[in-house]
C-alpha cells in the first residue's frame, strides 16, 4: 500500500506530551494518528465527543462575575427579598 506524508502543526508542549504518551503506549505518533484516521473513517465521525465549553465559564462571563463580586464587596449591591409567586 502506498503511503502519503501528512503535516500537522501543534504547540510544541502538546507535541512533546503526545510523543511521551505514544512512547508509553509502545507506538509513535504516526501509528496513533493512523489509528485515529481508521477509526474516524470507519465510524464516519470523530470518534469522541467534540463540543463547545460551558458558556458559564467563558472569559466574558467570568469577567462579569468578577466585576459583580467586586461591586458587592464594595457595598454597591442592593439587597432584595425573594417573594413567592
Amino acid at each position: 500500500m502506498a503511503t502519503a506524508n501528512v503535516t500537522i502543526r501543534m504547540d510544541m508542549e502538546l507535541k512533546a506530551a503526545m510523543e511521551e504518551l505514544c512512547r508509553d503506549l509502545g507506538m509513535n505518533m504516526t501509528t496513533a494518528f493512523t489509528i485515529f484516521a481508521k477509526k474516524a473513517t470507519g465510524e464516519n465521525r470523530i470518534p469522541f465527543e467534540v463540543s463547545r465549553p460551558d458558556p458559564f465559564y467563558s472569559e466574558s462571563n467570568l469577567r462579569n462575575l468578577r466585576d459583580a463580586k467586586s461591586a458587592l464587596d464594595a457595598g454597591e449591591g442592593v439587597e432584595r427579598n425573594l417573594i413567592e409567586a
